[in-house]
This record gives C-alpha cells, sequence and structure tokens, in this order.
C-alpha cells in the first residue's frame, strides 16, 4: 500500500527518536533554580498556590517553556506538587528553605531525587569527577539522549555544587556532611559529673551525640515503633555511661 514505510526506514525513525528521547529522568533546570522557585512560592503564598499566580510572581508566563521547564524539575527534586492546576511546596521543599540547618540535608535528599543524578552519584562517589565529554559519554550510557546530554551533564553540575557533593579541598564527588560534621572531643576531655563550678556546659558523651544525630528532622515522618527503640537506646546508654551514684565512681579504678 501507498504510505507504508519500509522496515529500514521504520528502524531508522526509531533510532532518530531514541536520540531525542532520555530514558532516565533528569531535570532541565539547576537546583539553586528550583529552590528560588520554592521560595517564591513560600514567601508569596506559603505552602501552595494556583500556577498562574506562581508563574505571575516569577515574571514569567504558565504556558512558557521556561517556567514550565521550572516547576518539573523542581517536581523531579521533590520539592513541590502539582495538580488541579496548583503549585504545592511537599515536606521536603519546605525543609530546603530551613534556615536553622535543616537546608543542608535538604539539598542532598533533592539532587540525590533526580534519577540521573543519583546513578551518576553511585558511579562516581568518592572520586575525581572526569572532564565534561567522558560525563557526557556516561550519561549516555545510563539513558541519556545524545541531543540533551550537554544540558543534562551542565544542570548536574550546577546541581552538585550548590548542594555541595563536589569537596572544596579534594574536588571528590562525594555526600556533604561526610567528616565534616564536627566531632564530639575525645573522652579525656570531659568534665566531671559534678562540674568545676566555671558554668560551662558539659561535654556530650560521643553515644548521645551520635544518638542525637540520629533524630529526623521536625515534621518528619517518625514511626513510633522507631521513637520507642530510639528512647530505649538513649535509656541503655545512660546506664552505660553515668552512675547510680557517688560511691560507684570508685569502681572505675577496681
Amino acid at each position: 500500500m501507498a504510505g507504508n514505510q519500509s522496515p529500514k526506514v521504520e528502524a531508522a525513525d526509531a533510532e532518530r527518536g531514541k536520540r531525542f528521547r532520555s530514558e532516565i529522568e533528569f531535570p532541565y533546570s539547576d537546583l539553586e533554580s528550583a529552590v528560588e522557585l520554592a521560595q517564591t512560592l513560600h514567601s508569596q503564598a506559603g505552602t501552595s498556590c494556583e500556577t498562574e499566580e506562581l508563574a505571575a510572581w516569577m515574571n514569567q508566563s504558565a504556558t512558557g517553556g521556561t517556567f514550565r521547564t521550572r516547576v518539573s524539575a523542581a517536581k523531579i527534586f521533590g520539592l513541590v506538587e502539582t495538580g488541579q492546576g496548583r503549585v504545592t511546596l511537599t515536606q521536603l521543599g519546605r525543609d530546603i528553605l530551613d534556615k536553622s540547618g535543616g537546608e543542608r540535608a535538604a539539598r542532598v535528599q533533592a539532587f540525590l531525587n533526580a534519577e540521573l543524578f543519583g546513578a551518576m552519584y553511585e558511579q562516581y562517589k568518592g572520586n575525581v569527577l572526569p572532564p565534561p565529554a567522558a560525563i557526557e559519554r556516561q550519561m549516555e550510557q545510563l539513558g541519556v539522549s545524545s541531543k540533551q546530554k550537554e544540558r543534562a551533564r551542565q544542570t548536574f553540575m550546577k546541581s552538585a555544587q550548590y548542594a555541595g557533593f563536589i569537596d572544596s579541598t579534594s574536588g571528590r564527588f562525594i555526600k556533604p556532611g561526610v567528616g565534616q560534621r564536627e566531632e564530639p572531643p575525645p573522652p579525656a576531655e570531659r568534665h566531671g559529673g559534678g562540674g568545676d563550678g566555671g558554668g560551662k556546659p558539659p561535654v556530650v558523651d560521643p553515644i548521645i551525640a551520635g544518638l542525637l544525630a540520629r533524630l529526623p528532622n521536625s515534621g518528619s515522618v517518625w514511626p513510633e515503633n522507631e521513637r520507642k527503640l530510639w528512647l530505649e537506646l538513649l535509656e541503655g546508654s545512660f546506664k552505660l555511661i553515668y552512675k547510680d551514684n557517688a560511691d560507684d565512681k570508685d569502681d572505675m579504678f577496681k
């Protein structure tokens, strides 16, 4: 029949389509831009607003490519949800705007939420990233279209730097916070149980500090059974670290 394509033509069309369509999800806008969108929403409306309102606040068109790209990126990073003509901040979106200390962990999670970025982290974690051409080749192997690999690399690098995944000293691609958290002082520096009367707060034992570090962020989901387990561990740590009365101190030197 006229109009039917030969198998070779159909195969060529399919291959051409693959070059333009990526098989792994990644944002076309970087993480910092997504956070700016979340900040605009939060400052203007709190947690939710109509899509047209958000576009207007950002001086963009709700149907324009730039605005839709930024909303899509914010969704991929897990900062917003959309539906019924509205854009709503997620818990992660609220955490990433938290200036009291929760934003760093939220940036890490948002970066890894992007499927491509998470895959690249697993591929290169702990190592210095290769040159741009090698990064793009790896992205193609992971499923990025050859027509989109440069854009994918650019948003990946900008997002990685913004989220703190590029170590400023070694240049290695590592998750922020590993080896950078302030460590508690060694046991030799601990104060006695009663203090020296100088008004200095007691040094927290490393065991207790470790448990406190495992506390979820405020507002996070924390099942009751896990809370009970944490409290049991805390109680057991108290029994290990502290004595019931002053006479028990002598036992430490026997």
